[in-house]
Parts: C-alpha cells; structure tokens; sequence
C-alpha cells in the first residue's frame, strides 16, 4: 500500500504548529508565581482543570471557579506567615491574628490580588515558552548535526509517509501532558457543598474540603460580619464622599463664575496635586481615592509614605490596590516612610511610580526632591536606622542638595530658575534643616497620624497630612476607619513658583465625608539679604537647631 506525502512545506507548517503547541502548554502549564493571599506567602501554579484550588495543609482546600479562560485553573499553596514577621512577639501576633485584618484585606479586594497575580502567572507562562522554544530548536539543530546529511535525507523519507501518525501522536502526548495537572475530577468538585464562610463575598459558591471543613464553617460567623460591615462602611462613605465634593464643586464654580472686576485678568492655570499619607495598608480606601482623583482629575498625585505596614512581600498588593487608584497618565510621586521598605520601594517601580530617591526630579513643571525615611519600623522589632544616616543627617543632605539647585546663597528670594519647588519627605522634622536654609519654600510629610499647618517654618512653610488610611497608633488600619482619613489638594502657580492654596478632603469614623472650603498658604518669613559669614556653608539659617525627630509611627 503506497502512503501519501504531504507536501514538503506542509510537513514542516505541521512540525512548526507542533513544536509552538508543545512550546505554548509547557510554558502555560509550568507557571508559577511566589505572591500572596491574605497575611500569608503562597504559590501559584496554572494548571488543566477549571477550577480554583486553594491548598490549605491540613485545613483542607478552598475550591472556587477559576478566573482563567478556556479550562485553565489555577492552584495555589498557602504557606506560613513570611519569615521577616518572624521578630513579633506573641501579644502583638495574637492581636494582628485576632482582627483577621490580612484575611479582610483579601476579601476586600480579591480582584487586584486575582489581576496581580494573573499578570505574575502571564509572564511566567511567556518566560516558559520561551525557554522552551529555544530548548526545542537548540536539541533540533543538535540533532541535525549530529546526524549528518546523508541520514537525514534517509529518515526524511521515512517520516514523510508517516506524516499524519506523528501528527496525531505529538498533540495526545501533547493534550496527556497539560491534563495531567488536573487535582480532582468534576465528579468530585461537583459533590462539595458551598461553604458559609464566602456567603455575601466575591467568592460566594467557593467550597472547603477536608475534615476541619465544617469547622470552619461553623466559626466563620467573625469574618462574614467583619467583612459585611466593612463592605457597609466604605459604600455608604463612598457615596456620602461624592455628595460633599460635588456640592463643594458647585459653590466653587458659583463663586467663580460671579462678576468680576473691570480689566482683571484671567485666571491663572495652576497645577493641582492630591495628597495621600499613611495608607497602611487600607485597600478599603481605594475607591474613594480612585472617586476623588477621577472627579478632581489632578495633574500630580503625591503619597507622602507608609503605604503599608511592614514593609513585607505579602503586602505588594497593598501598592498594587492604590496604584490602581491613580488615573491614567497622571504621576504618582512617592517618598517611602519608616513602614515600607525595599520591597515596597520595588513595587511601586513595577507600578511606574515616581520613588524620591534624594535627587530632584521635575514633575508636571514642579521641581520636587524627596527621599525615603531614614528609619525602618517593623511591629514588635521596633525603629531601627535604614542606612549609615541620622533622620538630622538626611535633613542636612536634603537641604544641600536643594541649595546647590537654588543657585547662589545670601541674595534673597531665591529665584533661580532651578530652585526646588516642594520637599517631600515621611517625618516633618527631616525638613527643617532645609526650611531653615530657605531653599525650600514648600514641605509636605506624612508620619504623625495627625494633621499640622500649613505653618511657617524658617524660611519656608510646612504641613502635615493626617493618615489617609484612617491608622492610630496602636492599631492597624485594615477595616471601617479607626480615625479620620483625610487627603489633601493642593494648586501650585507656576507663574510665581508658589503654592497658592489648600483643600482637606476628610472622611471620619462614622463614614461621613467633608470638602473644606480652600485656605491661602500663609507666608514664609523673607530669607535675609545678606548670610553672616561664620554661617556654615554660606547658607542663611544653616546654624538653626532641627527639632528633634518622631519615629514609630
């Protein structure tokens, strides 16, 4: 019997489609992702069935619908509180553990946990393919050269009349090897009850396997009422924080829009910034952020640091939640505080976030220097210095740094062209040294949990925003709002090189939401015409005492 042979450019489009099918499953069906879920590390792996897997140890599992497309699932293994929480001590452990606030802040926002580690598995998968395809031509033209010319033309013909045999038996193989990651069958999934515990959350209809299973359930009443009564607060002062606003917009544009003096000019173009401080960790503030930037559309947003709590890997989703609050295209400028750390610094990169590193950076027509808190604290270990530098030596650096930008000291005003325009930085007392020096007209911090200003101090004006994350001391910030949250906007005139004026924005413990009518920023005092020459460095102001520096918060 004579066997039929594909053309020859068929064979080698079928063997093309082959090696790219073979190269696509491998790559899909190996990926991984090291993230997190709730307080704890876990792993993340794709696999052929089309379910959700949460493994659990010796809990069980969580079983949900998979987010993936096609019948991709994904698996995931929960492993222990990660290690750098390891110096807590256990009072402070049982209280964090108590209020299930890292599992509240995964029921709070699942979807930036689902879509970061969708992206996390997306690029594994690509990064898989790819090594396989580079295995697959490597081998390929190994192979080739090993065999040699004349054999090649051998086997050739010999695997041109089997074409189609190898075909169908390179996609079983193929099909065999991306099932065989498959956990449990859909009779078995089919047969788990749904548990309580999801009931009202984005997870309704997930199930719990193993013998604590009914356990959970019967105590998961804390968690559903926690979790209900967070959902409750933040709608309710979502909604009230959009009245407030509007109704300030209004009387803004009424006033605005009310005659005007004969041959007054226009009015000027500012630029307008929103101010955040002190997140902590508290995703359930992300709307109304997200509410606010999009209603104000401002030009830069700024966050004055302690995004998160401890600086961990586990709350990279933290960054991701509030970076998902700025709207597209707008900057977001960051100086880390004392609760973040490396691995926050790192994600916010990944978020093309603007992270102060100590040099000034111009931002929307704004020259800003900044840079991260000299401290680190971490719950239960403390505040420990973060380099080989006092809060007062970073404050001294900071303040050089802007007066070699401001031009020549002593001739008063400082109007060069490349004069800094704001200093950020967590604690207000890493400020003073350059408020003092007058080469800083403009501070703005985070770090006291309480609003402070804008005052004057030395030759520049400073203000404190309160915690955005509604955080005091003590307590941490995950949940209905322990104390006010407040956000700030700020309009800086870039004709005169000054910021103008001020607005709070607050949303208080009762989920209740004020618009403050916007405040001048008061005056500096004048920095003096002439510097006295035993004045270190030259620079007016330089000998002034700093105060001293609060940290822990």
């Amino acid at each position: 019997m004579t066997r039929s042979v594909p053309p020859r450019w068929l064979r080698w489009t079928l063997a093309g489609v082959l090696a790219a099918v073979a190269c696509l499953t491998y790559g899909i069906t190996t990926a991984r992702a090291d993230l997190s879920l709730g307080p704890h590390e876990a792993t993340y792996a794709i696999t052929a069935e089309d379910r959700l897997v949460a493994d659990l140890g010796p809990l069980g599992t969580v079983v949900a619908d998979s987010p993936l497309p096609l019948t991709l699932g994904v698996r995931i293994t929960v492993h222990e509180i990660p290690a750098d929480l390891s110096a807590v001590d256990a009072a402070s452990f049982d209280a964090l553990a108590g209020d299930l606030d890292g599992y509240l802040q995964f029921f709070d926002t699942p979807q930036q946990t689902v879509r970061t580690v969708a992206w996390a598995l997306a690029w594994d998968a690509v990064r898989g393919t790819g090594v396989a395809a580079l295995v697959l031509v490597a081998a390929a033209f190994g192979v080739r050269a090993l065999l040699g010319a004349v054999r090649r033309r051998e086997l050739a013909r010999t695997l041109a009349g089997r074409t189609w045999e190898i075909t169908g038996g390179v996609a079983v193989v193929v099909l065999v090897a991306a099932t065989a990651t498959a956990s449990a069958g859909p009779e078995e999934r089919a047969a788990l009850p749904a548990s309580a515990v999801f009931e009202g959350t984005a997870l309704e209809g997930a199930r719990i396997t193993g013998r604590l299973a009914s356990v959970i359930d019967t105590y998961s009443g804390q968690l559903v009422e926690t979790y209900q009564a967070n959902e409750v607060f933040y709608a309710g002062a979502r909604e009230r924080l959009m009245e407030a606003w509007d109704a300030r917009v209004a009387e803004q544009e009424a006033a605005e829009a009310g005659p005007s003096p004969s041959g007054s000019p226009d009015a000027p173009e500012y630029v307008t910034f929103l101010l955040v401080s002190d997140l902590h960790c508290n995703t359930g503030m992300t709307p109304l952020i997200r509410d606010l930037a999009d209603s104000l559309a401002p030009d830069v947003m700024l966050n004055a640091g302690d995004t998160t709590i401890n600086g961990t890997s586990v709350e990279s989703v933290c960054v991701d939640s509030f970076a998902s609050a700025v709207p597209d295209g707008v900057p977001f400028v960051v100086a880390d505080g004392n609760h973040d750390s490396r691995l926050t610094t790192a994600t916010e990169l990944a978020n093309r976030q603007i992270v102060l590193d100590g040099e000034v950076v111009e931002v929307e027509g704004v020259r800003i220097l900044g840079d991260r808190d000299p401290l680190e604290t971490r719950i239960g270990g403390g505040t420990v210095m973060a380099r080989e530098e006092t809060p007062e030596q970073a404050g001294e650096r900071l303040r050089d740094v802007a007066c070699e930008a401001a031009g020549e000291p002593g001739l008063g005003g400082y109007t060069g062209e490349d004069r800094v325009d704001l200093l950020m930085v967590h604690q207000p007392a890493v400020g003073d040294a350059a408020l003092e020096s007058g080469c800083v007209p403009f501070q703005v911090s985070g770090h006291m949990h309480t609003r402070i200003g804008p005052d004057a101090v030395g030759h520049g004006v400073r203000y404190v925003n309160a915690s955005t994350g509604g955080a005091t001391k003590g307590n941490t910030s995950v949940g209905p709002l322990r104390d006010s949250s407040e956000m700030t906007v700020l309009r800086f005139d870039p004709e005169r090189r000054q910021f103008v004026d001020w607005q709070l924005v607050e949303v208080t413990t009762e989920g209740e939401a004020f618009v403050g009518e916007r405040q001048a920023i008061p005056p500096a005092a004048p920095v003096p015409d002439e510097v006295p020459d035993d004045t270190p460095g030259g620079l007016p102001g330089a000998g002034s005492a700093p105060s001293s520096s609060p940290s822990g918060n």
